[in-house]
């Protein structure tokens, strides 16, 4: 439903506010605790919101400064922060993964256009899964096989063109 919106956002942006504004209301994350059932909590929608309001009003200012941002990994960033606030402070910790993985794939896109040492491959992809992997081991206790699998495949699809290199020092 978010890609949806996003795509939504890009095209139409005055009735899109509008719609977000209607339905955001509607999405509650709900999660348990140690005591049992807890009320639902409403962060996500409320830092959506807030950090929508914020892109579109830099995006009317003609500041310059502020023009670089107001691209779709903007988006994406806004959205996976929304899901970190949910899962740091709101305690769903099931919501880090998904936060990692979304601000990750946008400041990537942010990054890979302005500096040429940043990997722009499957690579750099797998190592923002395996940080996600790896903060959500840190609160829940699981993930922590498949962080360091996704941590390997990164290492080697990110140096894959120097490990023929090592692989003949090893073999001489």
């Amino acid at each position: 439903m978010i890609v949806i919106l996003l795509f939504y956002l890009s095209s139409n942006q005055t009735y899109s506010l509008m719609y977000l504004i209607k339905v955001l209301p509607l999405i509650q994350v709900s999660f348990i605790g140690s005591g049992g059932k807890m009320k639902k909590q409403k962060i996500v929608p409320a830092i959506l919101l807030i950090g929508f309001g914020i892109y579109f009003y830099l995006q009317q200012e003609t500041n310059s400064l502020f023009h670089e941002f107001s691209t779709w990994p903007t988006l994406l960033i806004i959205v996976g922060v929304a899901f970190l606030v949910q899962g740091y402070w709101g305690r769903d910790y099931e919501s880090i993964f998904p936060g990692v993985i979304l601000s990750g794939i946008g400041v990537h896109f942010h990054i890979a256009n302005k500096f040429a040492l940043w990997p722009d491959h499957l690579g750099a992809f797998l190592l923002i899964i395996a940080l996600g992997f790896f903060l959500r081991y840190q609160k829940t206790g699981n993930g922590l096989f498949y962080g360091v699998l996704f941590l390997i495949l990164a290492g080697v699809l990110l140096f894959y063109d120097k490990l023929p290199a090592s692989f003949g020092l090893l073999l001489s």
